[in-house]
């Protein structure tokens, strides 16, 4: 390991099976490979993937993640080191048998184009010997779970399907056996941008209910951030340089390679990944749709303000009122203008920035269902973001030292 990075940080604390879904802790120990050339395709790798997390790999091409993932299921076998699943060395264990355990999910999906949806969908099941019923079941189970209509989609070939609903069947049908682990090679790049868009938030609405331990592999930062819990970033010759969350990824890049790989806008990209917290929050001054006028001018004098917010009875936002418009007699509600950029308050500072940039608006709100908590102006945004990378150090491994 070289100067530029820090020791492996101690993985989360292992899920057990209850916990994180039947899900199971993924560990690399020493794991390499090096071909009968002498090329190494993947330096040794101490790396832990916790139980019910997405881990990308990411980096670019022949940078060795594929390879690092294949040995996982052992499509490639490791030249050294030990991969333990659940705390099982499965270097040792039967090939075949380990793969009917592990979903598999690949770019191009692999569906069998002489099989149905459903016969496709219940491969695995069929092979660990389960009945009619039982897989034809969990197939319709799984099919209404990734958005495709078992009546109507269950009987078709996969030439009758489109990109994106080929590639939703390919992750059904790496769930149908319910694994524990679930291997994901590049599975939405062969679809177009609008497509492969829906799909990661599809999968990711997926994730939250199965909560498998995933590792996905991409080429693509932008993909890496938005969906992973944790990030791997390789170099050639299969090095990590970097192992951490995004926001961490984001904030603090741990080498020079790392830095130029996420971008120079990465300031912008973390914002995807950073969200609203009370501290970011900013109050304005408050009226209600039933004071007066008068009163409201009072309230805007007070706090020497240009605009307020308007608020019903229950706290929730109506509108807002510039001092302009507050002359004269009369109430609030009739003077007040309705407020178009809000966001809820788990929603990231990247869509709250947006919302500002759609409406051409100096601020916007944030709601708790309802109920008004504060606003982001471009001050406190920045802020917000700035506050979110400081006093955090990156987490870092890769190849052991020699």
């Amino acid at each position: 390991m070289d100067a530029t990075s820090s020791p492996t940080p101690p993985p989360p604390p292992a899920a057990s099976p209850s916990e994180a879904g039947g899900a199971a802790e993924i560990r690399l120990e020493g794991v390499s490979k090096v071909y009968a050339d002498g090329t190494v395709g993947v330096e040794e790798l101490d790396l832990t993937f916790a139980a019910g997390e997405l881990t990308v790999l990411v980096g670019p091409s022949g940078c060795g993640k594929t390879t690092t993932m294949k040995m996982i299921n052992r499509i490639i076998e490791p030249s050294t080191g030990r991969i333990l699943i659940g705390g099982e060395d499965v270097t040792r264990a039967d090939p075949v048998r380990l793969r009917r355990r592990i979903g598999y999910v690949i770019q191009n999906v692999g569906l069998f184009p002489h099989q149905t949806v459903r016969v496709n969908v219940g491969t695995v099941p069929r092979l660990l010997g389960w009945d009619k019923r039982r897989t034809r079941a969990r197939v319709d189970e799984l099919l209404d779970v990734v958005g495709l209509d078992p009546a109507v989609h269950g009987d078709r070939y996969p030439h009758q399907l489109s990109g994106g609903q080929r590639q939703r069947a390919g992750v059904a049908r790496a769930l149908a056996a319910d694994p524990g682990v679930l291997l994901m090679d590049e599975p939405f790049s062969a679809v177009d941008p609008i497509v492969r868009e829906r799909l990661q938030s599809e999968f990711l609405r997926l994730q939250e209910t199965v909560r498998k331990t995933i590792v996905f592999v991409t080429h693509d930062i932008e993909e890496a951030v938005r969906l992973g819990d944790r990030i791997a970033v390789m170099s050639h010759g299969g090095r990590v340089e970097q192992f951490a969350t995004p926001a961490e990824l984001l904030g603090n890049p741990a080498t020079p390679f790392v830095a130029d790989f996420v971008g120079a806008d990465r300031g912008l990209k973390r914002l995807a990944v950073t969200g609203i917290d009370a501290a970011d929050l900013e109050h304005p001054p408050v009226v209600h749709v039933d004071d007066g006028l008068a009163d409201a001018r009072s309230v805007l004098a007070r706090n020497g303000a240009r605009w307020a917010v308007v608020l019903d009875d229950r706290q929730a936002l109506h509108g807002w009122l510039s001092a302009d418009r507050a002359s004269g007699s009369g109430i609030v509600r009739d003077a007040g203008r309705r407020m178009e950029a809000w966001v809820p308050v788990e929603a990231s500072l990247k869509t709250a920035f947006s919302t500002m940039l759609q409406h051409e608006a100096g601020w916007v709100a944030v709601l708790d269902g309802d109920r008004f908590l504060g606003v982001l102006t471009p001050e406190s945004l920045h802020a917000a973001l700035r506050r979110s990378v400081e006093g955090r150090a990156p987490e870092t491994a890769g190849a052991a030292s020699g």
